[in-house]
Order: structure tokens, then C-alpha cells, then sequence
């Protein structure tokens, strides 16, 4: 029997890559984990409480006063780069389960506005420049630009009034979505109709880093009622991600929280949650069944505190998170059964906006059965996260896209108990 739980802490970054402060140059000294603990002492008037976190390596790969440095578990530590442009996490969690989202890119739609428009003019749209800047007006009705809640040139949005034309049908708001999206070179196009306060141009504004968009929040879209979202991911093929390599080799395999929502696995059990109690109990069960099985998590909320800049909240969720692992631990106790526990980029609630921090993750992996503690290199990608979560469950890395398993680089302290 093997099972393998991925547990992916939203927004949990452990410090700056070398090119975070290309966007934003404060974002060089963004640490989601160090000022979350920082702040804790202040907020709590005591560390944070994170005894699980630490047993699995954390303080080995984020040095910090309130991190002890020794375990006494069988774990490998280390931390990972991102692998793909940004901080975002529906390309984090493509990468991280297989995909190559190397060639994705960060871009503007002022930058790509004459291949948009050619393209929906030859699908039969009628496309105009909203007071000649650089939104596009389709139809008379939807508007396609910048999404302004993602870091700039990460997303872009396709957005119209439902009381203007319907989301679905061959001249609805998602039909011009797919539209946009077949030349598009961002990693998500994503389609939203809803019920606004307003004409939409009258809600247009400027972003970050030159980005010009709807602010949907201000609309009304979202208080209104009726809300209709779909994302279009970049064309990637599922066939080589971890899921549907786990599903063919009749493992059952599980998602849970925003992961259910975010991969595809036709053959995957899906569990969709937000809040942070429920994502833990439902991986709790699927690891309950008996039986070979892949689990892959996403706690969600850590990435809305980071959103709130709220470190208290964070902190308050970090520690909800670590007594749910404590329950995996116990649970994945057999030999060969594997707990990673990793993230998809940062948000350091602390940095002074709300737009997620290009940081590397933690990577901590529990591995009963075997000995002593190990360091792991740095790894290149969150794709040899999945890699090596391949490899634990007896599946062949190299049928992935990309990523390569983590192998231990040098032996660690350990606190025997």
C-alpha cells in the first residue's frame, strides 16, 4: 500500500527569489513565513504555536528564532522555486502537478492588442477600443482586459453585463473567452458575467505595472447575485500531470479545497472547500480508506489572509493547519506512505499590497520507513514536487511534462526523542 498526501499551504512562501522585485522592487524583501511569525509575537504575545511544521522540517529550511532546528521525525527539507513567470496559483498548481508552464507568459493585453482583435474580428465580432486605450470593446457589450485582482500581466479578464447578453451560447460572454484565449499567451483568460451597478466602461481603471481593467469588485458583479465565472487555463495536457498518471495506474486519487476546482482528473474524486476545517477533514478521510491512494490539498484561506494583508489571521491559520497535519502524520505512519507539505508562491500579508509575492515554497516531506533526516537541494521547478511524489508511489516521473524527483543533498540535525 502506498499513499502520498500533498498538502499545499495557499500563499506560503519562505522568502524572495532573486527576480521578485522586477514588478515591485519592496517585494524583495517579502517573507510570507518570517513576518507572519514576526508579527505573531506582537499579536499573540507568544510564538506562534507550529510544532508540527517545525517536526517536518520547516525551521531546517527557513531559519527564524521561533523554528526549532532539529527533528526527531524521518523527513527530507527543502524549498523550491516557482518554475513558471509570477505568483500565481492556477499555473503554481499546474507546474507543481507535472506541467511546463515555462513558455507561459506575463503580459499585458495593451502589448497583444492587434492579434485580440484580429482574432475576434475573423470569428465575427465587432471589436473597438474603449476611448482608444487599451481595453477592447466586443460587440458593444463585453469588455476584454487586464485582470486587476492578479499580479499585472498574469491574467487577463473577459467580462460582460448578463443583462446585456447571456454567459453561455455561440455569442455569449465564454464564447468570446475561447475566442481570446486561443491567441492569448497569459497562463488564465478568465470569462465573468454578472448584474452591475452600471455601464461597465464607467468602472475602468488603471492597474499596476501599466495594466488597464475592470474592477470587478466595484461593479457589483460580486453582491449582485448570479455571478458567472469560468477560467480558461493555457493549453496544457492533463494526460502528462500527476492526477491522470495516478488515475491510469488504478490509484484513487482525491482533491480537495481550490485543488478540485483547479486540476482535471476525470477519474479523481472531487472535494471543493474554502474553509480551512473543512479542507483537513476531508483529506483526513480520503487518507481513512483503505488502499493505495494520491491526495492533494489546497488550504485556501492563508492565501485570502494574505490578500487581507492580515497577518493575524494567517497566523491564526497557519496553526489550524499545523493540528491538521498532526492528524496526517499520525495517520501516514506505514512505510512508503509520503506527507508533502508545500506551497504554490507567496503573499506576505505584511508587504503593503494585496498581490501575491514571488517567493520560494517550502518543501517537507515525511517519509516513514526511512532514516535519519536529509537537506534537499534547491529545487529548479514546483513540478519536481510531482515528481517525486510520482516516484513514492511506484508511478515513472518521466511520463510528466516536466520535473525531475528531489533526491536528499546531506544529512541534517536530529533530536532523537
Amino acid at each position: 500500500m502506498a499513499r502520498t498526501v500533498i498538502v499545499v499551504i495557499d500563499g506560503f512562501g519562505i522568502g524572495a527569489m532573486p527576480d521578485a522585485g522586477v514588478l515591485r522592487p519592496g517585494d524583495l524583501a517579502a517573507d510570507t513565513c518570517g513576518h507572519v511569525l514576526d508579527h505573531a509575537r506582537t499579536a499573540f504575545g507568544r510564538p506562534l504555536r507550529l510544532p508540527v511544521l517545525e517536526a517536518l522540517g520547516l525551521g531546517l529550511v527557513h531559519e527564524h528564532p521561533d523554528l526549532a532546528r532539529r527533528t526527531g521525525l524521518p523527513v527530507a527539507a527543502g524549498r523550491a522555486a516557482l518554475g513558471y513567470p509570477g505568483a500565481d496559483t492556477f499555473a503554481g498548481h499546474q507546474t507543481m502537478m507535472g506541467a511546463d508552464f515555462s513558455r507561459v507568459a506575463v503580459a499585458r493585453l495593451g502589448d497583444h492588442l492587434k492579434e485580440v482583435a484580429d482574432a475576434l474580428t475573423e470569428a465575427g465580432h465587432r471589436v473597438e477600443r474603449l476611448d482608444g486605450g487599451p481595453v477592447l470593446v466586443v460587440d458593444g457589450a463585453v469588455l476584454v482586459h487586464d485582470n486587476l485582482e492578479a499580479d499585472p500581466g498574469i491574467n487577463w479578464n473577459t467580462s460582460g453585463a448578463l443583462d446585456d447578453l447571456p454567459f453561455e451560447g455561440p455569442v455569449g460572454i465564454l464564447a468570446i473567452a475561447r475566442t481570446v484565449r486561443a491567441v492569448a499567451p497569459v497562463a488564465r483568460v478568465i470569462a465573468v458575467g454578472g448584474h452591475a451597478d452600471g455601464p461597465l466602461s464607467a468602472f475602468v481603471r488603471p492597474g499596476d505595472g501599466g495594466t488597464v481593467g475592470l474592477d470587478t469588485p466595484a461593479t457589483g458583479f460580486y453582491r449582485n447575485g448570479g455571478l458567472r465565472v469560468q477560467h480558461l487555463g493555457a493549453p496544457l495536457d492533463h494526460t502528462r500531470q500527476l492526477p491522470e498518471l495516478a488515475a491510469r495506474a488504478g490509484i484513487p486519487v482525491t482533491l480537495v479545497g481550490k485543488a478540485a476546482d483547479i486540476l482535471v482528473c476525470e477519474g479523481a474524486a472531487h472535494r471543493p472547500a474554502v474553509a480551512t476545517a473543512d479542507v483537513l477533514a476531508d483529506t483526513l478521510e480520503a487518507v481513512r480508506a483503505d488502499g493505495d491512494a494520491l491526495v492533494v490539498a489546497n488550504v485556501q484561506e492563508t492565501d485570502l489572509a494574505g490578500h487581507q494583508q492580515d497577518p493575524t489571521r494567517y497566523g491564526q491559520l497557519l496553526e489550524q493547519v499545523d493540528a491538521g497535519l498532526a492528524g496526517l502524520v499520525a495517520l501516514l505512519a506505514a512505510p512508503g506512505d509520503r506527507l508533502i507539505v508545500t506551497g504554490d508562491h507567496g503573499n506576505d500579508p505584511t508587504i503593503g499590497h494585496a498581490h501575491h509575492t514571488r517567493e520560494y515554497v517550502p518543501v517537507l516531506i515525511h517519509r516513514p520507513g526511512e532514516e535519519g533526516v536529509e537537506l534537499l537541494p534547491d529545487a529548479d521547478s514546483l513540478a519536481d514536487v510531482g515528481a517525486t511524489a510520482a516516484l513514492a508511489l511506484a508511478l515513472a516521473p518521466e511520463e510528466l511534462a516536466a520535473g525531475s524527483p528531489l533526491h536528499a543533498g546531506r544529512r541534517a540535525p536530529v533530536l532523537r526523542p
